[in-house]
């Protein structure tokens, strides 16, 4: 295998590649588009296109397509060859800037929530040349031309997932500049927001996920008993990487290097068959992008190795689920971490000053932040002590926490400078100690130099969460760089920020266990929103403060809002629908001719037992055990078939949601405990799906 440092980025037009193929000046114009936002000219565009085409054709690629991120959560892509045909009946291959600039979908077959009607088909497709374009290569080996795009309407409408998040980044660059430039700031041009996006996933051995519908259609299994054992002896987590999956990490590092994804920390995650993936730092829309590659790495390279990527929340029940650990921070262009505390955090101004608009930011706009992390997978993992609650606070640690107290009760501050750990063997160095712990219960955790929002979903796009992040930031910054703007005296108006913030928005901070009672009857005490499914947190997303806030920064407009709104709710039914459908599928098509034969046998066997007048006291108890649980899940099933019907019979989409999640929901749940009761009682050989301790054990 070539060497990292030559596979690395081997796949990406990237800036190095960029300098070797374009003119001076047009690498010199392109740049000032991507760093300053400078329109592009048609000659920019139109030499750039042709750099890029040759360099794609000579690296095997025949196609092209604007990839780009609808509002289903996932990516697509529409491919065209390079190919034109000329007068004497052959083709050359061309590639003008127009067809770089802007692509033409079909924008009537993506979920719209009503900007678009259905016969309106016409939508655009935009590049973002701020992400690189780079080459897919799929198993048949055919090599495409991928350029990240931005997806629109006709009418201008977002109609994706990239749009907002890149406006969001503008609003938060445009007021953290504010804030910089009257602290005396005079060289940073820009503020990125950076995001680090660790991805938890789960493995199965293909051979069983294929006898799975509820995988196949649901992405969860919805029956399940519990394997004898799980993850309670604490065994799994950084344990040694079995070969089987060490080949597979192998290979998809290798697939991700070449796309430019920075790939670095691979590990066994808590449960049995999850594991977790964590790359480098990078500005939050490559950051979404790249992440969008990994979901789809994940799955294409699993298959290779005779396995299935597992991306929903939470696949298996007692066990635990899958996140996304976004780490989040913002940082100048040249160089600077505006969350990094320094040695001597109370005289940091800047410092503190960021972190209050963070503290305001999260207190202020914490529903917000919960539904920019709700899908219907994390609702089933969200509070079940083994991710954060559903309801958002910051953990600062001891030593930030005492900071910001002391400067809220107007007392001197002090830090308690760099420790170390002696560990008592002479031969180990001593460690040098972080300033705060961290805090694994925490929905958001201040770690250092960053905020690390543990709350959004394993298989969803970081993009939502991010656009919602970045935006009430902005908001923050912006009434504190105009407090500032107006002051005589900008060290004392400061210092008035950070206190009026301690004293208005402290009840966010929270360093303790978020997994426990107390915290709950704490927070309702403190008046923190509790917000316990997605029904419910999208709401947040389309009231009038929404609105307010998503419009005064032109991140979203009402429209837009309120279309996610209509989207999500839809798909939430929708999901629970199909949930809906498999589990009664499974049960008629499976669970009941299976427990049938078996109390078939089991009546032939108490017949015969007492006609050779032989006990069959057994074999009667354990029939009438598995009957009655039988006509249970019976009942239960009819019960299930009844509310599906009902719930797709409301047309209001509020409405709707909410009786798929009270009632569908809740028959599915009830179904499957008989049906989780009778596999732990047939026969292994009757049992007609693969059990838990197959799935999880056997890779």
């Amino acid at each position: 295998m070539p060497e990292i440092t030559e596979v690395f980025g081997s796949n990406v037009f990237n800036d190095k590649i960029m300098k070797e193929r374009l003119p001076k000046e047009t690498y010199k114009s392109l740049r000032k588009t991507i760093e300053q936002g400078h329109p592009m000219t048609v000659e920019v565009a139109n030499v750039v296109a042709n750099a890029m085409k040759d360099w794609a054709i000579e690296k095997g690629a025949t196609h092209y397509t604007h990839w780009f991120q609808p509002l289903t959560g996932k990516t697509a892509e529409k491919h065209d060859a390079f190919i034109s045909p000329t007068p004497d009946g052959s083709v050359i291959m061309e590639f003008s800037g127009k067809q770089l600039i802007q692509g033409e979908p079909d924008a009537s077959s993506f979920p719209s929530g009503g900007l678009r009607a259905t016969f309106e088909a016409r939508g655009y497709t935009a590049w973002d040349c701020t992400s690189s374009a780079f080459l897919k290569t799929d198993d048949a080996g055919n090599v495409t031309l991928t350029i990240p795009t931005a997806f629109c309407s006709y009418t201008g409408e977002a109609l994706d997932k990239k749009t907002p998040l890149l406006r969001s980044m503008d609003a938060v660059s445009k007021q953290a500049l504010r804030v910089l430039r009257v602290m005396g700031n005079k060289t940073s041009t820009r503020v990125a927001s950076t995001v680090g996006p660790e991805q938890e996933y789960f493995l199965i051995d293909k051979k069983y996920y294929d006898k799975r519908l509820d995988l196949i259609t649901t992405g969860r299994t919805l029956f399940g008993a519990p394997a004898p054992k799980g993850q309670e002896l604490e065994d799994q987590y950084f344990g040694a990487i079995k070969d089987r999956v060490s080949k597979f990490m192998k290979d998809l590092d290798t697939e991700l290097w070449k796309m430019g994804v920075s790939a670095k920390t691979k590990h066994n995650e808590v449960a049995p068959a999850q594991f977790e993936m964590a790359p480098i730092f990078s500005t939050t829309n490559i950051a979404a992008d790249h992440n969008q590659l990994v979901m789809e790495c994940l799955q294409k390279v699993a298959l290779r190795h005779g396995l299935v990527c597992l991306l929903y929340e939470k696949p298996y029940a007692g066990v635990n689920g899958s996140g996304k650990h976004n780490n989040w921070s913002l940082a100048t262009d040249d160089g600077v971490n505006l969350l990094e505390p320094g040695n001597t955090p109370h005289d940091n101004e800047q410092f503190l000053l960021f972190l209050s608009a963070v503290i305001i930011a999260v207190d202020r706009h914490a529903d917000k932040l919960r539904a920019g992390a709700a899908n219907p997978g994390n609702d089933l993992r969200l509070g079940a002590n083994e991710a954060p609650p559903a309801i958002i606070s910051i953990f600062m640690g001891e030593e930030l926490t005492d900071i910001l107290m002391a400067l809220g009760q107007s007392k001197k501050a002090h830090s308690r400078g760099q420790h170390y750990l002696n560990i008592g063997v002479d031969s180990l160095p001593s460690l040098p100690k972080d300033n705060t712990d961290r805090n694994r219960t925490s929905p958001f955790a201040f770690t250092g130099n960053k905020f690390e929002f543990r709350m959004v979903p394993s298989s969803a796009s970081i993009s939502g969460p991010n656009t919602v992040l970045n935006t009430i930031v902005a908001e923050s910054l912006d009434q504190i760089a105009t407090r500032l703007e107006k002051a005589k005296d900008i060290n004392k108006e400061a210092a008035a920020i950070v206190r009026e913030t301690v004293k208005e928005h402290g009840r966010i901070i929270f360093n303790g266990n978020n997994y426990s009672e107390d915290w709950v009857k704490e927070a309702k005490k403190r008046d923190l929103p509790n917000i316990r499914s997605t029904v419910e947190a999208l709401a947040a997303m389309a009231n009038a403060s929404a609105v307010k806030l998503f419009e005064k920064y032109k991140v979203l407009s009402k429209e837009e809002l309120h279309s996610r709104y209509e989207i999500y709710l839809e798909q939430y039914a929708k999901h629970v629908n199909i949930e809906a459908q498999a589990s009664i599928d499974m049960v008629k098509r499976l669970f009941i001719p299976a427990v049938i034969r078996y109390t078939a046998e089991l009546a032939e066997t108490v017949a015969k037992l007492k006609s050779a007048s032989a006990s069959a006291i057994v074999q009667k108890e354990l029939l009438k055990k598995v009957s009655d649980f039988l006509a249970d899940a019976n009942k239960k099933l009819a019960k299930l078939e009844a509310e599906t019907k009902k719930a797709q019979g409301i047309s209001e989409a509020l409405h709707k949601a909410e009786a798929y999640r009270d009632k569908v929901f809740t028959a599915q749940g009830e179904l499957r405990k008989d049906i989780d009761s009778l596999e732990q009682i047939l026969p292994a050989s009757e049992w007609p799906v693969p059990t838990y301790a197959e799935m999880l054990f056997k890779l």
